[in-house]
């Protein structure tokens, strides 16, 4: 019995020194790992799933940032309104500067001349407006009663009693809505309130812009982290410049449609002609839409104090100024300070108006391309080197300035993003 006992345990303890010895898993068995809930889903389904979700993220972090703009918009629109300005006005203090004058010194006196031609202008047509506003209003109800007369004998053949229903039906409508006017005069006060506020931050802003732009956007690019610090600084160097060129084409193109239309109007007689210059060059802001709208004024203004002719006329010549901005100054001058395209225009003055009004009407372009420059520039240097060419990306220089631009390479100016900057190591 005893014999026996130490055989069993002598087998049991050789099979569990084998089984100590043996692989956990055979070579022979395969392992498969645990089934997800991935399983079976095409490949084309998790890529755009992947997608959809980043996609959400930034429509909400765009949305937050939209309703943040919505929310200091007394703070934002002035500071984009400073940052235009100052594309217009910056070559002039740049000039001042070069000459030796103090910096402070050159952006106090561009801010001073600035003012002085804007209210000289303001002053002008609200002068011209007052002297000749008995003429017109006079003018206006003989050419009320013109049109009247013609809608009564006209090939519309309205009636007297339609025109008086029709008038009386206006006053009572007018009548009845009198308490949505007088609230809305009140918001209109205090509107004029939050645009004083407004003009003086412009101001304020504008002057340290003209002052100390350069430096401020040193600073702000060393806030990035050290990678991304150079190409971002080199890309908002090239960005400002197709604002500036963007800025002094559209005022070229708005000072050629007011001149056009101004001429058209005063050889024609009609009234104010100086106002609706004025308002034409303001209009001509909105780029493609803003100089035909504010020619609609000049043509209604021709109707009812000259007749349907003069106003005939005037939508000539409204008609030929819009055709040389739009086959020649358009194609000359902004074609080579931003190279958009004129359906991206359009959505961009759709969506900006859209989104925050006239004002978003008046961003919406140079803010797409000054996106379009920035953008491209770190597409094509994502390590901020320098461009051996003077112009920004996203422009089209004609090929007389190519030529320039390649024995024209030098090092960047003293005090410009690049000299303010250090070379790092990628």
């Amino acid at each position: 019995m005893t014999t026996w006992f130490t055989q069993v345990g002598e087998r049991a303890r050789t099979r569990l020194s084998t089984a100590r010895r043996a692989p956990l898993f055979p070579s022979s068995v395969e392992v498969r790992p645990a089934s997800t809930v991935e399983d079976g889903i095409p490949p084309g389904i998790k890529v755009a799933a992947a997608w959809a979700w980043r996609i959400v993220l930034f429509a909400l972090a765009g949305y937050l940032l939209l309703r943040l703009i919505a929310a200091l918009h007394l703070m934002v629109i002035p500071v984009v309104v400073a940052i235009l300005l100052a594309a217009l006005l910056e070559p002039v203090a740049g000039w001042l500067r070069g000459r030796g004058l103090h910096r402070s010194l050159a952006a106090a006196i561009v801010l001073v001349g600035g003012l002085v031609v804007v209210f000289g202008v303001l002053g002008a047509i609200v002068y011209t407006f007052i002297a000749q506003f008995n003429n017109v209003a006079g003018q206006a109800r003989g050419g009320l009663n013109e049109i009247r007369a013609w809608l009564a004998h006209g090939p519309l053949h309205i009636s007297e009693r339609q025109l008086d229903n029709m008038i009386n039906s206006l006053e009572h409508q007018i009548a009845a809505n009198r308490g949505a006017l007088t609230s809305g005069a009140l918001s209109t006060a205090t509107t004029l309130g939050e645009l004083l506020t407004g003009f003086f931050l412009v101001l304020f802003t504008l002057f340290f812009f003209l002052r100390d732009g350069g430096q401020i956007w040193t600073f702000l690019c060393r806030l990035l982290p050290g990678q991304a610090e150079q190409p971002v600084a080199r890309a908002g160097r090239y960005a400002w410049f197709t604002l500036v060129s963007y800025v002094r084409a559209t005022v070229l193109v708005a000072f050629v449609d007011a001149v056009g239309i101004g001429i058209g109007v005063t050889v024609l007689r009609i009234p104010l002609a100086l106002p609706l210059a004025a308002l034409v060059f303001l209009g001509a802001f909105i780029p493609v839409v803003g100089a035909t709208l504010s020619g609609a004024v000049a043509v209604l203004v021709a109707l009812v104090t000259h007749g349907p002719v003069s106003a005939l006329l005037v939508l000539g010549v409204v008609i030929a100024v819009q055709q040389l901005e739009g086959h020649v100054l358009q194609p000359l001058i902004m074609g080579r300070a931003v190279a958009l395209h004129p359906l991206a225009i359009i959505l961009a003055i759709t969506t900006g108006v859209v989104a925050a009004g006239i004002i978003g009407g008046l961003v919406a372009v140079p803010l797409l391309a000054v996106g379009n420059t920035a953008v491209r520039y770190l597409a094509e240097h994502p390590h901020g080197e320098p461009t051996e060419d003077r112009e920004p990306p996203g422009t089209e220089p004609a090929e007389e300035d190519e030529n320039k631009a390649e024995d024209d390479s030098g090092p960047p100016a003293e005090g410009s993003v690049e000299g303010d900057i250090k070379e790092k190591p990628s």
